[in-house]
């Protein structure tokens, strides 16, 4: 099912930019857009959205796996109800 929206040519020009530049046809990037700004509400409204992105769990493990330990042992909270010494 198809619909129209009316919007300004610079809108329209901007979103084709947008489109090319991820490889989308401009149906299939302003879906997109859509789908994402139904999951941000749905998270505002506290609801479950689907599962994160795989590729960006795996990228902050990545990045957790190369945190050093404190050399004094101190932990999170020991910084902040002692601050460093």
């Amino acid at each position: 099912m198809g619909h129209t929206i009316e919007i300004s040519e610079k809108s329209a020009a901007l979103l084709a930019q947008q489109a090319a530049a991820h490889g989308k046809t401009l149906e299939a990037w302003v879906e997109k857009l859509a789908a994402e700004a139904e999951a941000c509400t749905a998270q505002e409204n506290g609801f479950q959205s689907a599962p994160a992105d795989r590729s960006l769990v795996e990228q902050m493990r990545s990045l957790r796996s190369r945190i050093k330990p404190d050399p004094e042992g101190w932990t999170v909270t020991d910084y902040i109800n002692f601050g460093r010494r």
